[in-house]
């Protein structure tokens, strides 16, 4: 298997995401970490603890497909910086591709508030119902098939959701693993629960009715400057 994780000024955080994964380098996974124009030490920090550290055009689709065509591993992941997997993700992954063809992980967010156990319950549960992953979901597939279907649309927001529909209409619904990762829940934290959530669903909205991805990402954007 190999691991894409696509990465931009991630310097405080991107030893941990690594060595969290040592143990699946060990055992002959490869690690692949595709840096979108960091700032940062990221990638000089990043170097000795990934099997490649490539550096591509900015934006996560093209991130990810750069670190795609450079996989050795006939099972492609694209993991997050900030999302951790559990304990026995890879068992799972390799039992979940004996049935169906791509999948997704039950999410957990890091907040202790009470609040997030509800938010993350209810991604994992739309998710499910809708049979669309997002890249907090730790996204894993079969390397022929990324390849078949052209990898992630290059639009600078949704490219996971574009990809996930264009899976489940060509290939069946996604393996939902019930292991949870766990991902980071600071921009919930920045910017409040009930604003992100209101956020994400206008977006989803928007998009399911045909707005440009290039619109929305100035609205994402100016959420995430804050005030």
């Amino acid at each position: 298997m190999t691991i894409v994780i696509p990465v931009l000024n991630e310097a405080t955080s991107i030893v941990a995401a690594l060595r969290a994964l040592a143990p699946l380098r060990t055992r002959g996974h490869e690690l692949i970490v595709v840096d979108g124009g960091s700032r940062d030490r990221t990638c000089a920090l990043a170097e000795a603890h990934a099997d490649r550290v490539l550096r591509s055009a900015p934006g996560r689709a093209r991130q990810m497909n750069f670190g795609a065509q450079a996989a050795s591993g006939s099972v492609l992941m694209f993991l997050h910086a900030d999302t951790r997997l559990p304990d026995g993700a890879i068992h799972a992954v390799v039992a979940a591709l004996r049935t169906r063809d791509w999948g997704r992980f039950d999410v957990r967010l890091s907040g202790r508030q009470l609040a997030f156990r509800v938010v993350e319950r209810m991604i994992s549960l739309r998710s499910r119902w809708s049979g669309i992953a997002t890249g907090d979901q730790a996204m894993f597939l079969k390397a022929d098939l990324f390849r078949a279907v052209g990898g992630f649309p290059e639009i600078p927001l949704m490219e996971d959701v574009a990809l996930s529909k264009r899976l489940k209409y060509q290939r069946g619904r996604p393996a939902c693993i019930k292991l949870r990762v766990e991902t980071s829940s600071r921009r919930w934290e920045l910017h409040g629960i009930a604003h992100t959530i209101v956020l994400m669903w206008v977006l989803r909205l928007a998009y399911a009715l045909g707005v440009a991805p290039e619109r929305l990402v100035r609205l994402y954007q100016n959420h995430a400057a804050g005030p």
